[in-house]
């Protein structure tokens, strides 16, 4: 568990080396095309593969763009401070999810739509 800035920073730049490797893994799936199989099970398993490897990618993609934001903010000095209010994140979410980017009040508040 990170008892430090520097921790949490270490943490970053393992996760994005992870998710870069694994959405250009996810990325370079090549498909043949859905239709050509000898029965349609086949052809609605290929698909549901195909669909379920793009959604992966789709998301581990967010994640990288919210960990690389994380660590712009690192370099700014505004690593832990909340894009909504200002206030600083609680260190147990920055623990819990080092590329936050709001305090938890703001989060919720963000869900919720208002």
């Amino acid at each position: 568990m990170p008892t430090s800035m520097e921790d949490l920073k270490r943490r970053l730049l393992e996760e994005r080396a992870r998710l870069v490797e694994q959405v250009s893994r996810l990325g370079g799936a090549t498909y043949s095309g859905a239709g050509y199989g000898n029965h349609i099970a086949d052809d609605a398993t290929e698909t549901y593969e195909q669909t379920k490897e793009v959604s992966l990618q789709q998301n581990e993609a967010a994640i990288l763009r919210q960990v690389e934001r994380a660590l712009e903010k690192f370099e700014r000095g505004t690593y832990g401070i909340c894009e909504s209010c200002g206030a600083p994140i609680d260190w147990a979410r920055l623990k819990a999810l080092p590329y936050a980017m709001y305090c938890l009040e703001c989060q919720t508040r963000l869900e919720r739509g208002r």
